[in-house]
């Protein structure tokens, strides 16, 4: 008798010892707020703690939550949760985009960026559990950044998860018997080191890594925005490792230093996120042409051009990578605006230089190929675009000459007669004037106005 009653004692003290602490986690999860709270929903053991928390989101709701719902609901990847997160989210926005996430985010990159203080936080602890390298990217670094963290999205793979391409081997011209003439590739040509990257392999791989003409490089290719760049990678004495984030910032890859985890622009050079900016980091970039494999090895015979024989398997036939992508004028990832001058992946030839960072400008390829020299200005410095019989462009400062005729390979007269020649490099003149190659590349459309919406555009 005596026993049953110490074993019910000790049951009813049991059971108010759990009562206390339930009603302390309770009382805990009703003082969570922001992305401490959505930290605790996303580390939830249960569905019913889960919800719970979402109740607590409910209570508490701010604008800065809109953000952090859209993108639970995005990664996490829990019916019931996300279509209570979903149904909580329309109650508040009086949106109805469902899981519609393209139009969730349109709307909400179009409004005054909203962040909660632990926003950078949330988004290090949510990505990590996709890949442990990505934790570095945001945590503590909510103001450490020079662009929206909201616009920040994942792009489905994990660090260097489309593998870049690290001291590739390169062949000669002869030996590349894989490539038709027909084939599309990106050349490039530094201090006599000239080289072709075909875009049947590149695409793979978004990113070659190497040492060019003695200079250290990489050529980034941003697949979704159509735009290979060509970088010096050493800046006041350092070199940057860079490789493939696995992140988008307004469908533009994002790149990042194997030193401090930085995030990059690949459209600027330039780091956005992390301890580097603010410090006048800017990467210096060269000029890529992009032409055909038949056109590049007649200008250059002694050519090299990356082998086939990467260290990975994949379909490197012409056209294969990224093949549905590129056959519609549809896009993977939305950027902010919407621009109907051109096609989403109409293709530009991007202008900015250094000394004019306000200015920037696309011209039309379709434009250029039916005007094979064309000259304009970028703040005060006149430059000459001339498009070969491929279809290929080539940038050069006009240094106060007016160019009248080309013949769509090397020769060029100017208004006063006088013959020049074309090389990749610069322009040279029979009375021994040079006119230097300047930065350029090409772009879709979509891409270039993403990051530079306030851009001219000649079509």
């Amino acid at each position: 008798m005596i026993h049953q009653k110490v074993i019910i004692s000790l049951l009813t003290i049991l059971i108010s010892v759990q009562d206390c602490y339930l009603s302390a986690q309770s009382r805990e999860r009703d003082t969570l707020k922001g992305g401490e709270l959505f930290i605790s929903l996303i580390s939830s053991s249960t569905n019913d703690e889960a919800l719970r928390l979402v109740q607590v989101i409910d209570k508490t709701w701010e604008t800065s939550y809109e953000i952090m719902t859209i993108e639970t609901v995005y990664i996490l990847q829990n019916p019931l949760v996300s279509l209570e997160l979903i149904n909580l989210l329309q109650d508040k926005t009086s949106k109805r985009y469902g899981y519609n996430f393209s139009e969730w985010y349109k709307w909400l990159w179009n409004k005054k960026e909203a962040k909660d203080k632990n926003y950078g936080n949330f988004k290090s602890y949510l990505h990590k559990k996709i890949d442990p390298k990505f934790d570095l990217y945001f945590k503590g670094r909510n103001e450490k950044t020079t662009i929206r963290l909201d616009e920040v999205r994942w792009g489905g793979v994990v660090q260097d998860g489309i593998p870049p391409l690290r001291s590739p081997e390169m062949i000669n011209a002869s030996e590349a018997t894989y490539l038709e003439d027909n084939n599309i590739v990106f050349g490039i040509e530094v201090n006599g080191d000239v080289r072709a990257y075909p875009k049947r392999i590149l695409a793979w791989h978004e990113m070659f890594v190497d040492e060019v003409g003695g200079v250290p490089v990489a050529g980034v290719y941003c697949t979704l925005c159509g735009t290979v760049i060509l970088y010096k990678t050493e800046f006041n004495g350092i070199n940057y490792e860079l490789g493939t984030s696995g992140f988008l910032y307004r469908s533009n890859k994002l790149m990042y230093d194997r030193t401090t985890q930085s995030l990059w622009n690949t459209l600027r050079g330039e780091p956005v996120i992390g301890p580097l900016i603010n410090k006048g980091i800017a990467l210096e970039h060269l000029s890529v042409v992009t032409t055909t494999w038949g056109e590049w090895k007649r200008r250059h015979p002694n050519t090299k051009v990356l082998s086939e024989r990467t260290g990975h398997k994949r379909d490197y036939s012409e056209g294969e990578a990224y093949k549905a992508y590129f056959a519609t004028d549809e896009l993977m990832f939305n950027t902010p605006f919407d621009d109907r001058r051109l096609k989403n992946k109409d293709e530009v030839l991007a202008l900015r230089f250094p000394e004019y960072p306000l200015d920037q400008l696309a011209i039309s390829t379709k434009f250029l190929k039916k005007n094979p020299i064309y000259t304009d200005l970028i703040g005060r410095k006149s430059f000459v675009v001339f498009t070969d019989r491929s279809g290929a462009n080539r940038v050069y400062n006009a240094e106060g000459v007016k160019f009248v005729s080309y013949d769509g390979d090397s020769k060029i007269k100017d208004d006063t007669g006088i013959l020049w020649r074309l090389k990749e490099d610069q322009l040279f003149s029979a009375d021994g004037r040079t006119a230097a190659r300047l930065p350029y590349h090409r772009a879709f459309w979509f891409g270039w106005l993403a990051a530079y919406p306030n851009t001219r555009l000649v079509k």
